[in-house]
């Protein structure tokens, strides 16, 4: 695979060209911001992980110059092209590039050229040192910037009902209006029981009893009728959960 500017620069080109032509959506081949990311999945805590080999798949963001590269780190900007040849030509060690990982996602704070040349070279990995993120939401590797809505009522949902993190894993909804629907019927259900007098002392305590009294046996009730449920839990106890079992 060749690694000249001219070269990068007209595979993306010739992407966006045929993610037109296949109607898809706009954002497909947009890099993603960082801040814009971490606003919808709400920022936690930050530690530095140090220095290792990161997929060169995982890093499709940045910190600060989204206007630069798609999401491939194919080159946009033509005024790139003397910085990428001289980098080609040089046989010096480069340090490693600086990425902040938010979960699956990997976002370059410096190094973007190095990033591009690697993976123009074909080259799987990258040296990185890395400034990890912790989120809310969680920051799966698939999201665009059309997901970003509905991962904000993702987070706003979490914020009201904080599952355990091994649930909030699997949790993904399309329509930011689920979310709030989710987030009022948990409480709604807290509510309940607490009439019933089983008081919960906090919103953690809350979310992991829905989740075990409420929406585990909904999903049992399902899969018990034989019914085909949705990919995922979420889904099923919003499509099953609410309405129907």
């Amino acid at each position: 695979m060749g690694d000249s500017f001219g070269s990068a620069w007209w595979r993306g080109y010739a992407a966006q060209l045929k993610a037109i032509a296949e109607a898809r959506r706009p954002d497909h081949l947009a890099i993603m911001p960082l801040g814009e990311t971490l606003k919808a999945l709400g920022k936690q805590t930050e530690v530095d992980e140090g220095v290792y080999d990161v997929p060169l798949a995982g890093i499709v963001g940045t910190v600060a110059r989204a206007g630069d590269f798609d999401r491939e780190f194919r080159p946009r900007n033509r005024a790139l092209r003397d910085r990428w040849d001289r980098l080609t030509r040089t046989s010096a060690d480069l340090p490693p590039v600086r990425l902040v990982r938010l979960s699956e996602m990997f976002f370059v704070d410096d190094g973007h050229h190095r990033v591009a040349i690697a993976r123009a070279r074909g080259a799987t990995t990258i040296r990185a040192r890395v400034r990890w993120i912790s989120t809310v939401a969680c920051a799966l590797r698939c999201l665009t910037l059309a997901d970003l809505p509905s991962k904000t009522a993702e987070r706003m949902f979490l914020e009201r009902v904080p599952l355990p993190d091994d649930v909030r894993l699997g949790l993904w909804l399309d329509d930011p209006a689920d979310w709030f629907r989710l987030a009022d019927s948990a409480e709604a259900w807290g509510f309940r029981r607490m009439l019933a007098g089983r008081p919960v002392r906090s919103r953690g305590e809350l979310a992991e009893a829905w989740w075990h009294e409420e929406v585990r046996p909904v999903l049992e009730q399902v899969r018990e009728r034989g019914l085909c449920p949705p990919p995922r839990d979420i889904q099923t106890y919003l499509s099953y959960g609410l309405d129907h079992v």
